[in-house]
């Protein structure tokens, strides 16, 4: 039987994107949608025979796994709910605190639980390259450039942060203890284990990653292109449909994509 998913918050934007991506797959099936008090479209139709309600319990009941965009103070509200019916589980939302990885850890302890920051497949198996690279090629440079849109806020990205955990972890090193995130003026030699993340903005760019590997006469970069949005969509519907079929426990999408 195809696992049946929930998906939380279908009028946001990766709500609707998710939406999208359940059409035609055949490794799940959407079986309810739940959204908060007031949004728009509430009572009607997502999806043929699947309306958007406001009716958690509901929703839980109808599911084998739940997929949850959506801010931290509903994902601790909605793990606490799952963990009594042990219904499996894909959180992307960020600024989690403390409450919320508390409500994931209760959650976890009975039932499988996918997390990330980023579900974009590709980006995944770069991060698991990135890491292996890292352990084969010890003693070469490492640094991580990353472009995005004009209007993105934060720098560096969490995505390219990520990329600079996995290397560091993969040599063994603290990363908030080796990184650099800017260079101006004379700064001196590179450090022996520093890891360089560096940030480009402008135009329309949605995203794009390379991790570069620097050693003596030879370079090896490990780069990743996104195009669409929906990819990230793509990628919690994949981890969704390996969850459901899982063991209790914490999981990111490395476990899923058998990178570790």
């Amino acid at each position: 039987m195809k696992p049946r998913v929930l998906i939380l918050g279908p009028s946001g934007r990766m709500g609707r994107a998710l939406l999208e991506a359940t059409a035609g797959r055949d490794d799940l099936v959407l079986a309810a949608a739940v959204d908060r008090d007031g949004a728009p479209g509430l009572g009607g139709d997502v999806a043929p025979g699947v309306r958007s309600t406001t009716d958690l319990g509901a929703g839980l009941t109808a599911c084998d796994v739940y997929v949850d965009f959506t801010a931290p103070a509903a994902t601790t509200a909605v793990a606490r709910a799952a963990a009594t019916r042990r219904r499996a589980a894909v959180i992307g939302t960020t600024g989690l605190g403390r409450d919320a990885e508390a409500a994931i850890a209760e959650l976890a302890a009975v039932a499988p639980v996918v997390v990330a920051a980023n579900f974009s497949l590709g980006v995944n198996v770069l991060l698991g390259l990135a890491q292996r690279a890292a352990r084969a090629l010890s003693d070469w440079d490492a640094e991580i450039a990353e472009i995005h849109h004009g209007a993105k806020r934060d720098a560096p990205s969490g995505t390219a942060l990520a990329i600079a955990r996995a290397i560091a972890a993969g040599r063994g090193l603290d990363y908030d203890r080796v990184k650099r995130q800017s260079r101006d003026g004379d700064i001196g030699p590179r450090g022996v284990d520093e890891i360089g993340v560096m940030a480009v903005r402008g135009g329309d760019v949605i995203g794009e990653h390379t991790a570069y590997f620097f050693g003596s006469s030879e370079r090896i970069e490990i780069a990743h292109r996104a195009t669409s949005r929906s990819i990230f969509a793509v990628g919690a519907l994949h981890a969704a449909a390996w969850a459901a079929r899982q063991p209790p426990g914490r999981y990111d999408m490395l476990d899923v994509l058998g990178l570790k």
